[in-house]
């Protein structure tokens, strides 16, 4: 009894110094945090919210979170202003959208795409945004502000974007079949080595614009095409993935998968550090078109924090912050401050930022009996209907 009495007294005082070594190097943590960014931030961060927390939901590998040397943004925004982020993912807006609508939980912010922005405003889920505390959004390039998804700016404020396109490994494809359409997403050859994309708006979308259809089309039939088109590609899937795509074309597991033009660029940079393969990767847009999108930074309309919710938006749209995130995320970045600096290394990517037109469209928020319909057809799709 003693000798066990003795071993729990020792393993309880073990705890208690992992703990407190733990406590301490996160305060170290930030206080070199708040070292870099002294004289780095244009904004005012003192704030009696200290000791609150902020609660983000955003996609995964979609804010530099101190990776290999990279900024911890949530981290550094807690080492100026003292609110903890409670920071949790999701993989596609659909997922992000049954979440808020499934309700017991409550976000300050969010960050979804543009047709699922305007989803979100048409439903009440969004509150308005206060500009007299986003000091920084005049770094916004004009031509993202007041968005189609969003006409007076009111709700939004646009955090990255870029378009969808072909990733492939270009030592497992042949030459000739990379031939610039979405073609080679139903290509017999490369039966189980094609990855599916796996929300319903970018497998249908791909879909149509291989048979030219109108992405944002209210016609059922069309949906029904399109549909029929996805049925046709699901016997040569590996099976349907989303951020589980990084780590198949990283791996090299895979030969074709559809995805984001910034991630295919991430990827290529994790391959060469990993590798030095990075170079086995390729992408392009395809002919026929493809989405052109944009994420933006919301706060919900029951946010328990809105005051930390502006804080947080103004923090990302400062210069520093904003170029440290650009780097990691390797998006299209809509801040003036990023994409005019010379030292950053993204700037005039042929795929982030082309100079020659894109065949793209947005994607809308269509009526709900139009949702309704493509995603009834998505879910027998998925479920082998």
């Amino acid at each position: 009894m003693k000798r066990t009495l003795c071993v729990l007294l020792t393993l309880l005082l073990l705890a208690a110094v992992c703990v407190g070594s733990a406590a301490c190097g996160r305060e170290d943590a930030m206080e070199a945090l708040r070292e870099e960014l002294e004289g780095k931030l244009e904004g005012d961060y003192d704030t009696d919210l200290a000791g609150t927390t902020l609660y983000v939901y955003n996609w995964g590998e979609y804010m530099s979170d101190g990776e290999d040397d990279t900024l911890d943004i949530n981290l550094a925004f807690e080492a100026v202003t003292g609110i903890h982020v409670e920071y949790s993912t999701y993989d596609s807006n659909e997922v992000m959208y049954a979440t808020l609508a499934g309700g017991g939980v409550q976000y300050d912010i969010v960050i979804p795409s543009d047709y699922m922005v305007a989803r979100l405003i048409k439903e009440g889920r969004l509150d308005t945004l206060d500009f007299d505390k986003l000091t920084n959004f005049h770094y916004i390039d004009e031509r993202y502000r007041d968005p189609a998804y969003d006409p007076d700016g009111q709700y939004s404020v646009p955090y990255a974007g870029g378009y969808l396109g072909v990733i492939y490994n270009n030592t497992l494809v042949d030459p000739a079949d990379a031939d610039g359409t979405w073609s080679l997403l139903w290509n017999e050859k490369y039966k189980g080595q094609i990855l599916g994309i796996d929300n319903a708006r970018d497998a249908l979308g791909v879909a149509m614009y291989a048979l030219g259809i109108d992405v944002n089309t209210t016609d059922l039939a069309e949906w029904d095409r399109a549909a029929e088109k996805v049925q046709q590609q699901v016997p040569l899937l590996q099976g349907w993935f989303m951020d589980q795509i990084f780590q198949k074309m990283e791996g090299e597991n895979a030969a074709v998968a559809t995805y984001y033009a910034g991630d295919y660029l991430t990827m290529v940079a994790e391959m060469d550090d990993a590798s030095g393969n990075g170079d086995h990767l390729s992408f392009y847009l395809p002919k026929e078109g493809t989405n052109v999108y944009f994420d933006a930074m919301c706060i919900c309309a029951d946010a328990p924090n809105r005051d930390a919710a502006h804080l947080y938006i103004n923090f990302l749209l400062e210069p520093y912050i904003a170029l440290q995130n650009a780097e990691y995320i390797r998006y299209t970045c809509p801040n003036t401050a990023v994409v005019n600096n010379d030292e950053y290394t993204l700037k005039g990517n042929e795929f982030l930022y082309p100079t020659t037109e894109v065949r793209s469209s947005y994607y809308d928020h269509l009526p709900d009996e139009v949702v309704s319909h493509y995603e009834q057809l998505w879910n027998k799709i998925k479920s082998g209907g």
